[in-house]
């Protein structure tokens, strides 16, 4: 099993059974994002030197208008996806591993948590892996200790308000607040 091979799983959603040899290369991958985050939260990097950290995490080019303030932690890294003009604040933590979408624009709070991944209910199966990514779209500010939980879509122009845990798809445009999110009003120019 390749790594190529566990992310085409992961991205068609199939379920990664506990000791399998997919999960053994999800865990050797994660064991290689440790190290690279390991690099990030050492100490000071200059912007360039980041984004090129963030680059061998993800294995992708990262825009030169990508800003990233460590600490920020990925336990598998590989299948992160940053548009342009991201702006990822301290303490961000991505479960990455089911696909995380960033599009352009978009303001990450501090202490964001974003999860894709579920772990199966079955007491027998609890360790299987159950990947669901998240999408966030164009020009989305997310305040200061969201949580979005895996499967989740917010769409373009959205703001997700500070401490809310986003259970359930946001539509373009909307603000929401809480835990579960929902929506409070549309946002206007």
């Amino acid at each position: 099993m390749t790594l190529t091979d566990l992310l085409d799983a992961l991205d068609s959603g199939q379920a990664i059974p506990a000791n399998s040899p997919l999960h053994a290369v999800m865990h050797a991958t994660s064991q290689e994002a440790l190290k690279v985050t390991g690099e990030l939260n050492g100490g000071y990097h200059e912007p360039s030197r980041v984004r090129e950290l963030l680059a061998e995490l993800t294995g992708r080019e990262i825009d030169e208008s990508v800003t990233l303030f460590p600490p920020f932690t990925s336990d598998f890294g590989k299948n992160i996806h940053l548009g342009k003009r991201v702006f990822l604040n301290a303490g961000c933590r991505f479960q990455d591993q089911g696909g995380l979408h960033i599009g352009d624009d978009c303001l990450i709070g501090h202490n964001t948590v974003i999860a894709t991944l579920n772990h199966d209910l079955a007491p027998s199966r609890r360790g299987d892996l159950h990947p669901a990514p998240v999408t966030i779209g164009n020009n989305v500010w997310i305040g200061a200790n969201v949580t979005i939980l895996p499967g989740v879509t917010i769409g373009d122009d959205a703001v997700i308000a500070a401490a809310s845990v986003v259970t359930k798809d946001v539509p373009a445009k909307a603000l929401v607040v809480g835990s579960p999110a929902r929506v409070i009003r549309t946002v206007e120019d």
